[in-house]
């Protein structure tokens, strides 16, 4: 038996225990892997930085991230909202007819694939929030490894499984599997029931497609990446011109660039001297260790290609083909002709100013553009009159709008919402950040006229879990 199989095979013979494991239990299990993290931050934060080139900083604060987000869903398996229990009693004058006792809650959906990323090795990754949402709605875990960080991904699933197993977690609840075909074949295994990627289009997309053509095909969560368009109105650009060049600047090379919410392309009045500003504040930043080899690699070959489009203009571009920062600008109409292109994401410290002279075509361009996680509007607020259409095309065309505000920094919250229209993800629904990622791995279940004794704990009149129950 391979080690795949092994994995998953572990994960199957957990899931039912797993699943009907009472919330104290369940949110006992996540707090012990939230522990056991902190405990080994002296040891993790230098191994993540060793294979990441993040810096210590980055990396405290996204270790804190990923703990804070365990304990965060052991809070919501607490309070047993998760379960959304609802119970209609029967009802002889029901206008559509005599209702019979019905009871719904969600349940896990089984076995979970995750599919770890690159560029967040704590919060994304191994005990990231895929792990921690799928764990806290009662689906075992299987994570496929991240090869740009190996030696902490086997450290990271090391210290959670045996907290896990520590806290009484059922064996075979969490397991780690490493390599392409591995999680190919991983997916493909008919006990996964799910499955959670954040990573390119290109990739997240063959994924998706194995995971439609199973003989059982299962939900494939996938956050495929962002260009999260900005719109700049006359009335912000002449307001608060040197606080929005260094915002941009700021949240454009954060991390040289390498976030999903990265904003890589600003729409700005033609002719008012901003673009000038943040060609010179972009001038001023170093370049900075990109997560690996063949990640520099791509970001320079996307790069080239783009600032080789028909209307393109090189505003900063280092002469020593480092992974420096990069500035590209167009107007309105040379963006609106080859938009295609013009707005693919190019993963790495790259932003690009679209000039315009009439914002309402901008919302017209706007409208054609593939889907996004973010789009955000800085304006004035004696602007907001005459902004309603353009506010209607950036939420049409995105999971999160932000106003007077930049997209780096997902915060992880109950309303927070990280997704959006296909490709930004697979499936604009639901969020794979903040506690309602939980529902991904949820599926409703009807009990009608069922006895008590054979109920879920959930459903039950004496409710033993004392959950929320919706009745009647």
């Amino acid at each position: 038996m391979s080690a795949t199989d092994q994995a998953v095979s572990a994960a199957v013979a957990a899931a039912d225990a797993w699943a009907a494991a009472p919330p104290e239990d369940r949110a006992r299990a996540l707090e012990a892997a939230a522990d056991a993290l902190e405990a080994a931050r002296a040891e993790l934060v230098p191994l993540a930085d060793s294979e990441s080139h993040l810096g210590g900083a980055r990396l405290n604060g996204e270790l804190t991230r990923t703990t804070f987000q365990l304990r965060l869903f052991a809070e919501q398996v607490r309070a047993g909202g998760l379960y959304d229990a609802r119970i209609d009693r029967p009802d002889p004058d029901w206008p559509t007819g005599p209702r019979p006792d019905l009871r719904r809650y969600r349940t896990a959906v089984g076995p979970v694939l995750v599919f770890a990323a690159s560029n967040f090795p704590f919060a994304f990754s191994v005990a990231g929030g895929d792990t921690a949402s799928a764990l806290a709605a009662g689906c075992p875990v299987v994570v496929k490894a991240h090869p740009g960080h190996p030696e902490l991904s086997r450290r990271t699933a090391a210290i959670v499984a045996a907290a896990l197993k520590d806290a009484g977690a059922p064996d075979g609840v969490f397991g780690l599997v490493e390599g392409e075909q591995e999680g190919v074949d991983a997916l493909r295994h008919p006990g996964v029931k799910a499955a959670a990627f954040t990573g390119s289009e290109r990739g997240g997309l063959a994924l998706a497609k194995i995971a439609a053509e199973r003989p059982e095909p299962i939900p494939f969560y996938g956050e495929l990446g962002s260009t999260n368009p900005v719109v700049v109105t006359p009335g912000a650009a002449g307001a608060r011109a040197e606080e929005i060049a260094k915002g941009y600047v700021g949240s454009v090379t954060q991390g040289a660039g390498q976030f999903c919410t990265n904003p890589g392309i600003l729409f700005v009045p033609a002719g008012d001297g901003l673009v000038d500003r943040i060609a010179e504040l972009i001038g001023e930043v170093a370049a900075a260790p990109m997560l690996n080899d063949r990640i520099e690699a791509g970001f320079l070959s996307a790069a080239d290609a783009l600032g080789e489009r028909p209307g393109v203009r090189r505003l900063v571009w280092p002469a020593d083909g480092s992974a420096a920062p990069r500035l590209l600008a167009m107007d309105l109409a040379a963006f609106a002709a080859d938009f295609q292109a013009a707005a693919q994401e190019c993963f790495g410290p790259l932003g690009l100013v679209v000039a315009y002279e009439d914002l309402r075509a901008v919302a017209e361009v706007l409208a054609k553009l593939p889907g996004q996680l973010t789009t955000s509007l800085h304006a004035e607020a004696d602007e907001t009159g005459g902004l309603a259409d353009l506010a209607g095309v950036l939420a049409e065309r995105s999971g999160r709008v932000l106003w007077n505000q930049w997209p780096t920094g997902v915060s992880v919250t109950h309303a927070m919402q990280h997704g959006g229209p296909f490709p930004a993800t697979t499936t604009p629904a639901t969020t794979s950040v903040g506690t309602a990622a939980a529902e991904r791995f949820l599926r409703p279940v009807t009990y009608q006229n069922w006895p008590q004794d054979l109920l879920p704990p959930p459903l039950r009149d004496d409710n033993p879990w004392k959950v929320p129950q919706l009745i009647n």
